[in-house]
């Protein structure tokens, strides 16, 4: 590509000043505006992008993957043009690394009960409540909150989205353990926390619409990235299968094939899944690759550790994680962190609803609380 080329011939050597380039380039994420890391082309393109800056400096997806992956895209949807162009960029550049308020101890799959409350007073809000399961809460600047700002409405219409200040007084982070021993999660507590009111995100009360976005992305963000044929999870396994070939067995093998072709077809489901959000914003069917990928990475690191006969994991140290680095970790780690899978990002169960509803059209399941005042609802 010529804008790449001429990218190129004159980028900076040093990580930060290259990645700023590039995003002042539009080499960001084409298919943004010009101006806010994008150049207005097809989504498609980014593809070919990736491939000719590969052996360039690169993000940190581990730790930027909520602002990259949810944040960013709600932003460009609902934020105004100085939210755009004071967030994107140091998003993208991993300057400013984003978490996500979202879950609450009492509103996890159910997340329009959640009770964290936002009151205006002036040109402000003040915010008081609880979120859970975090990820890298420990090492966010800025977070994207829902919090309710009408109890006297039903639990989705009551509802109101924020960028939260993460070093605003009555931010409290505190780490959560996890089976792994380490504290890649945490819950935090908002007490007192003012927000300015150029930090809401979307009109007042449509917090539900707005959050929808970001968990649509966050679905297809999850479960829907491109992986090459035999790359991934998958082919971690196959290569421990070529190079221990006295631990195999036919029952393995079976399983293995199996394994294959499920990784495949999931695979090829998620090119079809970009190639549809070429043509918009993401919907319903990101669920169900959400949903294919947390059983199928949770078969494949049963199976890895099965096939090594050991899970070899020993270290249960607790400690913050600075980053997630899945793939580069050992099977052991694979295994226990993959159990996470099937509940980050909305719950198998809950994803299984919304497929039924959503995109076989069966009927809805009966919601006796759908209308009444949240204030009303029995907690």
């Amino acid at each position: 590509m010529d804008v790449v080329d001429r990218f190129l011939a004159n980028a900076p050597s040093d990580r930060l000043e290259f990645l700023r380039a590039r995003f002042d380039a539009g080499l960001a994420w084409v298919h943004f505006p010009v101006g806010l890391g994008g150049l207005g082309a097809p989504r498609e393109t980014q593809q070919e992008v990736e491939r000719a800056l590969a052996h360039t400096p690169q993000l940190d997806t581990g730790v930027q993957a909520i602002g990259l992956g949810m944040a960013a895209p709600t932003i460009l949807a609902f934020g105004t043009e100085g939210q755009k162009k004071r967030f994107l960029r140091p998003l993208w550049t991993g300057e400013e690394i984003w978490c996500q308020l979202f879950s609450e101890p009492g509103a996890g799959s159910d997340l329009a009960t959640l009770a964290t409350r936002a009151v205006k007073d002036g040109d402000e809000w003040v915010v008081d409540g609880q979120k859970v399961w975090t990820s890298g809460a420990h090492h966010a600047r800025w977070a994207i909150l829902v919090a309710r700002t009408d109890p006297d409405l039903p639990k989705h219409r009551g509802l109101t989205y924020f960028i939260c200040d993460m070093r605003a007084p009555g931010v409290e982070v505190r780490p959560l353990r996890q089976i792994t021993g380490e504290a890649e999660f945490n819950e935090v507590f908002l007490t007192g926390v003012r927000l300015s009111d150029d930090l809401r995100l979307g009109e007042v009360g449509d917090g539900w619409r707005v959050a929808r976005t970001t968990l649509m992305n966050e679905r297809v963000a999850i479960g829907g990235g491109p992986v090459r044929q035999g790359g991934g999870m998958i082919g971690l396994v196959a290569d421990a299968w070529r190079e221990h070939p006295a631990l195999r067995t036919h029952d393995l093998h079976q399983r293995l094939l199996a394994l294959w072709v499920e990784a495949e077809v999931t695979r090829l489901s998620g090119v079809r899944l970009r190639e549809q959000l070429a043509a918009g914003q993401p919907g319903p069917e990101g669920s169900g690759m959400k949903l294919s990928f947390a059983r199928l990475n949770q078969a494949l690191t049963g199976f890895e550790v099965e096939f090594h006969r050991d899970l070899g994991y020993d270290d249960w140290a607790f400690r913050r994680s600075d980053s997630v680095d899945f793939l580069g970790r050992g099977p052991g780690y694979r295994y226990l962190r993959a159990k996470g899978n099937s509940i980050e990002g909305g719950t198998s169960e809950i994803l299984r609803n919304i497929i039924a509803e959503r995109v076989l059209g069966l009927p809805s399941e009966p919601r006796a609380d759908k209308d009444v005042p949240w204030k009303d609802l029995p907690r």
